[in-house]
């Protein structure tokens, strides 16, 4: 429809302002919001399939703190080496060209990305970009509790804290290392400080931490959390199972047998979640249903990874290296039209669990999570 009205990729070569402004629509019969534009968004973000990317996420680090068995493998991971990383200068270039472009939220990973030393300093770069409307973070939480202040005053506007499990020798099988109770503090700080919601993050393994749903659910009862239970996805040297990965609807249908009333809660179009709460309860909870259902045709993500690549697709194993352009003296103008071309290819969904179970692709951690 964008591409009919407006004639195609290509019109609006130069970009717009960030920051455009937009209105909303409620389809009927559909619990999401769909975005209308007022302005055109920039060509160079926009697929073949008129998907708007404006949600970019940067991975500080490859390094991590914890070794979680659906991210990392067991013998670990080869790191790249420090000079074939993004600098700070060159991750803030890049962040400046995609916000100039359109991106209003930028969501900072690893690795474990608050074990990088100059992460305060970003942030608060990042913050001084006109028309970046959001800022987050996805943190394992070990580093919270003393970063925390440093990073609100930078300017975090949103924190996303990995916890798998409640229960502490749980926690230390499924992380390869001690930390629970680190981890317990710094949500409870997130809280105090003022985030609401704070976003939990759960990955759901059959036999490992399924039995856990209906005390996660709890922790929505009295404070403000957003608990997200995520389906087991196949990553390299995550050893996926099929058999391991505990379906939405199966999450759904259990939880319900607890709280039957659960209702759904109305979101965006691009939200990644179906979000429930229970009535009477302050927080919320949601499933992320990559695998059983995929939200392929909402997506409006792009990644860059620490070394610099850029990936159009979780899932895809194409990628293309905007360090080595960086570093070969590209012009802006040259950048966005390798950006404007690797989104262009990005294909209209991903290959199905079965198929990325068999693909080559990066271990979570060296991607960003």
């Amino acid at each position: 429809m964008y591409n009919a009205f407006y004639g195609g990729r290509g019109l609006f070569a130069g970009g717009v302002a960030a920051g455009v402004p937009v209105g909303e629509l409620m389809v009927p019969g559909s619990q999401r919001r769909v975005l209308k534009d007022v302005l055109p968004f920039s060509a160079f973000l926009m697929d073949s399939f008129g998907r708007r990317h404006n949600y970019l996420r940067i991975s500080l680090t490859e390094k991590c703190n914890l070794r979680c068995q659906y991210c990392m493998p067991q013998e670990g991971v080869t790191l790249t080496p420090r000079s074939q990383l993004l600098t700070a200068e060159e991750l803030l270039m890049l962040a400046r060209l995609f916000v100039r472009e359109g991106v209003n939220k930028i969501r900072l990973t690893g690795g474990e990305p608050l074990i990088r030393p100059d992460v305060l300093p970003i942030i608060a770069e990042l913050r001084k970009l006109e028309g970046l409307q959001t800022i987050a973070v996805t943190t394992n939480g070990m580093n919270l509790t003393r970063l925390l202040p440093s990073l609100k005053k930078a300017g975090v506007d949103l924190l996303n804290i990995s916890l798998d499990t409640l229960v502490p020798a749980k926690f230390e099988f499924i992380a390869r290392r001690k930390g629970f109770h680190k981890v317990m503090e710094g949500i409870e700080k997130a809280i105090e400080m003022g985030y609401n919601p704070v976003k939990v993050n759960c990955v759901v393994m059959r036999g490992l931490n399924e039995d856990e749903l209906i005390d996660f659910v709890s922790l929505t009862e009295r404070k403000p959390f957003d608990v997200r239970f995520i389906e087991y996805m196949p990553f390299d040297g995550n050893r996926w199972n099929f058999k391991m990965m505990v379906s939405y609807q199966e999450m759904l249908d259990f939880i319900k047998q607890k709280w039957p009333n659960l209702v759904p809660v109305p979101g965006e179009e691009t939200d990644t979640a179906k979000a429930f709460r229970v009535p009477g309860f302050r927080g919320q909870l949601g499933f992320i249903t990559s695998m059983s259902d995929n939200f392929c045709g909402s997506c409006n993500r792009l990644r860059i990874t620490a070394d610099g690549n850029l990936k159009v697709c979780l899932f895809g194993n194409s990628e293309v290296s905007l360090r080595d352009f960086l570093r070969s003296g590209a012009t802006e103008e040259e950048l966005l039209h390798i950006i404007g071309a690797a989104i262009g290819r990005k294909k209209k969904q991903h290959a199905g669990m079965f198929n990325i179970s068999q693909m080559k692709n990066r271990p979570m951690i060296l991607i960003g999570g």
